[in-house]
């Protein structure tokens, strides 16, 4: 009797996508966009600490070798948009930092594609001004400055783009742009840019410091104010098909997606979200308290799974890196015994 009144209980199927939905709940968009950028980060200290490395057998201080990560060319924006103008009149990569040249033009393509998804998600700049964004939380009077101040300190880094644009792009010829990247001075940036930060002027401990001690005071100084990279990729994001909806009949005004934006939008003004400051973090979609209220829009798609973003923004990153690799396109051509010596002599080498 007892074994047939378990088995007369009728069998309820879970509902589906319950323990997807639960998982989901767990993992807020916040906390996987700080492990993602944390990540990243964290490879970044690694790529730095193995280039010293290699830095130091370069200049005989180790007897130990370690192979020159590729990576480190990420550091080297200018470079690369001078490998990326080359590359467009002539239809050669660049074979002296070829890393640097992938790179730049994944962060492009995401753009494009995905909104500043690189910005919101990979640098690792932005996840150090993220910190202290949350960290300088109770030091803050507002979460944004007053609109006539946000459009001035706006205006900076889109200056220093146009002064970029303006001498690389218009002001240097193909036979310029040759010169500097086959210069001796551009084959050792990367050393250049280490010892910038190994023995860093009191000039740059007293900017860095500035920055640093006004981003708890300011949200994303740096990254809102002062990038000229996120300036150009913020160009980009204006054509991106993907864009935050917002259903107007449906919004109670709280104002949560505004608060909570890293990039200070007026989210709940707009019926789409097509910011150039957009970083694609998806946070207000995830905030909004009403539902089919703030939704991520797709081509075709009225309303897609926020988590799309970060799979798209890291998977297109990493077909970038894969295509480079098996093409050839990754590591530098420069033979060890041409680059040992200029390594060795890199803080004798000036600015061309």
């Amino acid at each position: 009797m007892k074994n047939n009144a378990i088995q007369s209980i009728p069998y309820t199927a879970p509902p589906k996508g319950r323990s997807i939905q639960t998982l989901l709940a767990l993992v807020s968009i916040s906390r996987l966009r700080t492990a993602v950028q944390a990540c990243f980060a964290l490879f970044c200290i690694f790529v730095g600490y193995r280039f010293y490395c290699f830095y130091l057998w370069t200049l005989d201080r180790s007897e130990t070798y370690v192979n020159r990560p590729p990576s480190v060319e990420a550091f080297l924006p200018i470079s690369a948009l001078l490998g990326l103008k080359r590359l467009a009149l002539t239809g050669q990569w660049d074979p002296v930092h070829p890393a640097g040249l992938t790179i730049f033009l994944a962060a492009l393509a995401i753009a494009f594609l995905f909104r500043k998804g690189f910005c919101g998600w990979i640098c690792p700049v932005g996840f150090v001004s993220n910190l202290l964004e949350k960290t300088g939380k109770p030091f803050r009077f507002s979460d944004q400055l007053p609109a006539w101040l946000d459009y001035v300190f706006l205006c900076l880094k889109y200056l220093l783009l146009a002064f970029f644009i303006y001498i690389i792009l218009l002001q240097m010829d193909l036979r310029s742009v040759e010169a500097f990247l086959r210069s001796p001075y551009n084959l050792v940036a990367d050393a250049k840019m280490l010892v910038f930060f190994l023995q860093p002027s009191t000039l740059t401990i007293a900017v860095l410091g500035f920055l640093v001690l006004i981003s708890f005071v300011i949200r994303n100084f740096w990254c809102r104010y002062l990038c000229p990279y996120g300036a150009l990729l913020g160009l980009l994001a204006i054509f991106s098909p993907v864009t935050v909806k917002r259903k107007a009949s449906n919004c109670i005004d709280c104002k949560k997606c505004e608060t909570i934006c890293p990039a200070s939008i007026k989210v709940a003004r707009n019926d789409t979200v097509r910011h150039a400051e957009c970083i694609g973090c998806m946070e207000c979609v995830e905030v909004c308290p009403q539902e089919d209220c703030l939704s991520l829009s797709l081509p075709g798609k009225k309303q897609t799974p926020i988590y799309i973003m970060p799979i798209a923004i890291v998977g297109l990153f990493g077909l970038f890196y894969m295509v480079a690799v098996f093409s050839g396109h990754w590591q530098s051509t420069i033979p060890l015994a041409t680059a040992k010596p200029l390594y060795q002599a890199a803080e004798t080498f000036a600015h061309p």
